[in-house]
C-alpha cells in the first residue's frame, strides 16, 4: 500500500537529504539514495536491497511487494531531488554487505579516483566488459548518487570491493598475481605487449597518478602508446583502454 507524504519536514525526506550529501550518513544508516525512473528499473531488476521508493504523484511504476512506497507532490519531489529537472523517482537501497577482498587476475585496481563522473564511467565500462574492479583508498563513494547515475546503474549489477593497498599487496602476493601500474616512464612496457589477463592493474588518480608506495612495489609498469606531445589521458579513458586490452 502506498503512503502519502506532503510535508517537506517529514523524517524520511530529511533522511534522504542527508544520505544524498553525506558518505558518513550513508554508512551509519546502511543506505544510499539514487534518482530517476530508469535507474529505479535497474535497481528493481538487479539489486536485492531495494528498501524505499519515493514517487511523484504523476508517476506510475510497478514496485515489488515488500518495498515501502511513498507518493509525494511534485513540489516536494523538486525540493529533495538532486536533479535540476527531477524524473519523479527517488529510492533508497541498502548498502551491500562487506566481503573480504579476493584478488583476481585481469582485475582493475583504482587508486584515488575522486571524480564521481570518472568513477561511474569506469564502473560502467567494467560492467560492460566483465572486468572485476576494486577501490583503494581515496576513491569517491561508489554509492553516491553521482557515481550511481554516471555508472548508468552498473553499481547494481557488480560487486565493488573497497579495500586498502596493504590488503591488496599481501593478497596478490599470496595468489601470485603480479601488480602492474600505468605510468609514463622510460622503463614502462607497451601494454599491447603485456599479458594483462594475468595481472592486477592499477589506475591512478586524476591529478597525482599512482601513489609512490604502489609504484615502488609494482612488478610491472605499463604505458599506453600515444602522441608524445600528449601529456596524459583522462583516468576513465585510460581505464577503458586497459580493460579493452585485458579482453584481448
Amino acid at each position: 500500500m502506498k503512503e502519502r507524504i506532503t510535508s517537506r519536514k517529514n523524517p524520511l525526506l530529511q533522511q534522504v537529504k542527508k544520505l544524498l550529501t553525506s558518505r558518513k550518513a550513508r554508512l551509519e544508516a546502511g543506505l544510499f539514495v539514487s534518482d530517476g525512473t530508469k535507474l529505479l528499473q535497474e535497481a528493481i531488476r538487479w539489486w536485492p536491497g531495494l528498501d524505499t521508493v519515493i514517487l511523484s504523484q504523476d508517476i506510475e511504476m510497478n514496485i515489488p511487494e515488500g518495498v515501502r512506497t511513498v507518493v509525494v507532490p511534485k513540489d516536494v519531489m523538486e525540493s529533495i531531488s538532486p536533479m535540476q529537472t527531477p524524473q519523479g523517482a527517488l529510492f533508497l537501497c541498502r548498502l551491500p554487505e562487506e566481503k573480504p577482498f579476493v584478488p583476481k587476475p585481469g582485475m582493475l585496481l583504482l587508486d584515488g579516483i575522486q571524480d564521481p563522473g570518472n568513477l561511474g564511467t569506469i564502473l560502467r565500462t567494467a560492467d560492460a566488459l566483465q572486468i572485476p574492479v576494486a577501490l583503494l583508498e581515496g576513491c569517491a563513494d561508489p554509492y553516491s548518487h553521482k557515481v550511481v547515475r554516471s555508472s548508468m546503474g552498473a553499481v547494481f549489477r557488480m560487486e565493488i570491493p573497497q579495500t586498502t593497498w596493504q590488503t591488496v599487496k599481501s593478497a596478490c602476493a599470496e595468489k601470485n598475481i603480479p601488480i602492474a601500474v600505468t605510468a609514463l616512464s622510460d622503463t614502462a612496457q607497451d601494454l599491447r605487449k603485456a599479458s594483462l589477463q594475468t595481472m592486477a592493474v592499477v589506475i591512478g588518480s586524476e591529478g597525482q597518478g599512482v601513489r609512490d608506495e604502489i609504484l615502488s612495489c609494482a612488478q610491472n609498469s605499463l604505458m599506453i602508446p600515444m602522441n608524445p606531445n600528449c601529456e596524459s589521458l583522462n583516468a576513465a579513458v585510460a581505464a577503458a583502454i586497459v580493460m579493452w586490452q585485458m579482453k584481448q
